[in-house]
């Protein structure tokens, strides 16, 4: 599997050998800030200066990042930017917030990281809403079906102050989080390798009655079920698993997701229905925010802002270079090496699929979703407060949007 060129050289124990040493977030600190091969010497060097750095003195805060399934290695093929959070953090504070990242899993995963962030056991976390929305229901807001029309759509919510008002206030009221920032894909679906030897998929109808893995938001069943597309739930950890054995026909997720997860080589065509949101998040306990000193409330939100104008910048490029999420396809990227065809469907047969199960066109299916929804938010229609705030969007790349401070009018 291709992981760029920074730690492709670098083997897990060599890596648990330079982090017994400096400790295991001042080694992926020093790992992320890399720009091409490293070798064990570099990195230990590197290593030993961020750990000086990062303890030259007392922090008055540390706080605990719980990063789901996240390590070096799979961040720098899904850019979700917690690394790049947490070492902007620190410098920018000069010390007085220390960071502990821990990913792989180890304390949190994508369904519990953000029950664990509600408990006090960490203090910031980075999941999918998707999963996260079992624990915190709230999140369901962001997955109308076909409410976002593109990654463009989804930056240009989110660095609105619109999305001030009808997610991230709304979701720390009800949930006592905070919202930091978000990578933004659109979901379509992974099928397995029962589908290698058959025709690309052009049309909506030749998914009709496939079994696909959802994750925990219920919104996105609503879709699943409308598509005839037999959602399934399955959790992330066990997607793999079930794509490997053909218990399911493919996965809803997005491209990077497949690449990080090592999912490349049971995935054989990439369908790109974009019918909701795929985005991998970071959030923080709203109780812990509020007991920082005010200059560093505003260094956690720079630091947010900072890492959104990074995400959306490095996962465009890393969905073109590394995945391999692109037509015509580079040839050295995770798709390409393992053979994942991307399905694109025409403007006609994703209007089809609008016209099949988004709000717009089929408003009974998501009645009780929407009433309970807008209930939490104070009254508001979520989705077409969402709906039409997108629409103002002027471009049509994701690269191209505007960064803006959402938190500011």
């Amino acid at each position: 599997m291709k992981v760029s060129n920074n730690l492709s050289r670098i083997s897990r124990r060599d890596l648990f050998k330079v982090a017994g040493t400096y400790g295991m977030s001042s080694t992926l600190l020093a790992a992320g800030t890399f720009g091409g091969a490293m070798s064990l010497a570099n990195l230990a060097k590197a290593a030993e200066s961020t750990y000086e750095k990062r303890f030259a003195k007392e922090p008055k805060f540390t706080l605990k990042l719980g990063a789901a399934g996240f390590n070096e290695r799979n961040l720098l093929i899904e850019r979700a930017g917690v690394l790049e959070f947490a070492r902007d953090l620190e410098s920018r504070t000069d010390g007085e917030i220390r960071v502990e990242f821990i990913g792989d899993n180890a304390i949190c995963n994508q369904l519990s990281c953000v029950e664990k962030t509600q408990q006090g056991i960490v203090d910031m976390y980075s999941a999918s809403t998707q999963n996260s929305a079992g624990g915190a229901p709230y999140l369901n807001v962001l997955d109308y079906a076909y409410m976002f029309r593109s990654r463009a759509d989804q930056y240009y919510f989110l660095y609105s102050p619109k999305s001030q008002e009808v997610l991230r206030d709304p979701f720390e009221k009800m949930h006592g989080l905070k919202f930091l920032f978000s990578h933004a894909e659109l979901r379509g679906i992974q099928l397995g390798l029962s589908w290698q030897d058959r025709e690309t998929v052009t049309s909506v109808e030749q998914l009709a009655g496939t079994k696909n893995r959802v994750t925990g938001t219920q919104l996105g069943r609503i879709a699943m079920q409308a598509l005839n597309l037999n959602p399934v739930p399955i959790a992330w950890e066990e997607t793999l698993d079930g794509l490997k054995q053909g218990l399911i026909d493919g996965a809803e997720t997005w491209a990077s997701a497949v690449a990080y997860a090592n999912m490349s080589p049971v995935v054989s065509q990439c369908v790109d229905l974009r019918f909701f949101c795929g985005t991998e998040h970071t959030a923080m306990n709203a109780s812990v925010f509020d007991s920082l000193d005010g200059y560093l409330q505003d260094a956690v939100m720079e630091s947010a802002y900072l890492t959104q104008v990074h995400v959306q910048a490095a996962n465009e490029a890393a969905l073109v270079n590394t995945v391999g999420f692109s037509t015509p396809q580079l040839p050295d990227t995770i798709f390409a090496q393992n053979n994942v065809r991307i399905a694109n469907l025409s403007d006609d047969e994703i209007k089809k699929a609008e016209e099949m199960c988004s709000p717009e066109y089929q408003p009974a299916l998501w009645e009780e979703w929407r009433e309970r929804i807008n209930g939490w938010a104070g009254g508001i229609d979520t989705y077409q407060e969402i709906y039409d705030e997108v629409r103002n969007n002027p471009h049509t790349l994701a690269e191209n949007v505007e960064p803006r401070r959402w938190w500011k009018a």
